[in-house]
């Protein structure tokens, strides 16, 4: 086991594969107009080239997780690593909109095997309950400030240098990680892993992909087309085999029975609804300042520092109230600032002032600054520690399912209802989009009551263990 200043220093390693997957979830919003304008890209391209990453990443985490408890999870890491700056890279180099989309898809293979991986190595580093609580909380500090920041980083990337900066600039940090990967972090694998589980995770990747092409094509199709009309079919036909099968088998993918556990189901729920709120935040709000007010990308950016700064103070005050009290009241916090933000834009215009939008981006700064430490903390805690990297996986999917959502739901229902010029109809076709969003935060408060006292924090039971023995942990 780590010596407490190399576990310390295990967690700030973990830390910067986080900062740089967080900050990349943000700091591509910033570009988006500045990619149309390049690549000609039409709105659902522009959605696309958000979420070909996020269900990407959705679709992978799980296996990733159980990946690296087979074969290593620092071996995972690293090559989730050398994956991201390869798809960095490439994106880069995009000369058009379907490159971008699908060099995007590499960016997310690699993603996929960080921050689970990551989870899992610091749950097994903090052996110690109290001290992973403290780890878990500064994670879910780095996770907030990291998205947070993107905006302003990225206005200020796209406006010096162009678009592609925003995804080269992972270059060095994912150069910095690996170095201190192969120097300080041990290898690390679960005593029994599960097996593989191939049907598994292609029902994961088809319900998820119908899905999301469903919402985003719905409008251009229509929604009564066999194509989207199918797509849905589809999506809901996996999402039932899936559930049945795994129900069958003794080392599923996604043991479904750890959903009884109202915390753990509660922490997934109140992931998808905060990522959602704020992928559709980022994706209307850079639309909106920069083709309808007609800001610069680098004062589109400058504008959030608000919300920035609101995350930056609230994330380890957050990590605080976790450690100290318990995940309830971050949590309820978080879905109020979500819901009071989501209101307060529900009345934006061409002319809204400036400290209007500040207003509402201090809420959602507080907001989701509260979010991420107590997601962490009620998923993992009643997880089985072998299992670690399944446990914090499907957090993850949580997220990115709930960010694919956002972007999807969000971006259809206001693009679609745009009349007329693009500048004058975007703001009040936005309105039913950030009203979803108030309504995103409402159901984490509601989830955050409900699934975060001492009755519902009883512990998961895991499928059965066909295994008779369990030797100690590997950490070489």
């Amino acid at each position: 086991m780590a010596g407490a200043p190399r576990k310390w220093l295990i967690l700030g390693i973990c830390c910067i594969s986080l900062f740089m997957v967080g900050l990349d979830t943000t700091i591509v919003n910033l570009a988006l107009p500045s990619i149309q304008d390049d690549l000609d890209a039409t709105p659902s391209g522009l959605q696309w080239t958000v979420d070909a990453y996020t269900v990407v990443l959705a679709s992978l985490l799980m296996l990733s997780g159980s990946m690296a408890d087979r074969f290593g999870r620092r071996r995972t890491f690293q090559t989730g690593l050398l994956l991201f700056s390869l798809g960095s890279l490439l994106c880069g180099l995009a000369s058009d909109t379907g490159s971008l989309i699908a060099f995007r898809m590499v960016q997310a293979m690699g993603g996929a095997m960080l921050n689970p991986v990551a989870v899992s190595i610091i749950a097994n580093t903090f052996t110690d309950l109290r001290e992973r609580a403290r780890a878990i909380g500064l994670w879910g500090a780095v996770a907030g400030v990291s998205i947070a920041l993107g905006p302003v980083v990225g206005g200020a990337l796209v406006d010096s240098t162009g678009w592609q900066a925003v995804f080269w600039v992972n270059l060095p940090v994912a150069a910095l990680a690996l170095v201190l990967t192969a120097l300080f972090v041990p290898e690390s694998k679960a005593p029994r892993p599960r097996r593989l589980d191939p049907l598994g995770q292609l029902l994961v990747i088809v319900a998820l992909a119908t899905l999301t092409f469903g919402i985003i094509e719905g409008p251009v199709r229509g929604w009564d087309s066999a194509p989207i009309i199918g797509c849905f079919t589809v999506a809901v036909a996996a999402a039932v085999s899936l559930v049945r099968y795994e129900l069958r088998r003794v080392e599923p993918l996604l043991d479904v029975r750890f959903f009884l556990s109202p915390a753990f189901s509660g922490a997934i729920a109140s992931a998808v609804c905060g990522f959602a709120a704020l992928a559709g935040f980022l994706f209307l709000n850079a639309l909106y300042l920069q083709d309808v007010k007609d800001f610069s990308p680098l004062h589109t950016g400058l504008l959030t520092l608000p919300m920035a700064a609101m995350t930056l103070v609230s994330s380890p005050l957050a990590g605080r109230i976790v450690g100290a009290r318990g995940p309830r009241v971050p949590m309820v916090i978080a879905g109020a600032g979500t819901a009071v933000c989501g209101l307060l834009l529900t009345q934006v215009g061409a002319d809204t002032p400036i400290w209007y939008l500040v207003v509402a981006y201090v809420a959602f700064g507080i907001g989701f600054g509260m979010l991420d430490a107590p997601l962490t903390y009620s998923a993992v805690s009643g997880m089985p520690r072998s299992q670690a990297g399944v446990a914090a996986a499907v957090t993850s999917t949580g997220r990115q399912v709930g960010a694919a959502l956002g972007v999807a739901v969000l971006g259809s229902v206001s693009t679609a209802r745009v009349h007329g010029p693009f500048s004058s109809g975007f703001p009040r076709a936005s309105h039913l989009g950030w009203a979803i969003m108030a309504g995103c935060g409402l159901a984490i408060v509601t989830l955050g009551l409900l699934t975060t006292g001492a009755r519902a924090r009883r512990p998961a039971e895991p499928s059965p263990e066909p295994a008779p023995d369990q030797p100690a942990e590997r950490v070489p």
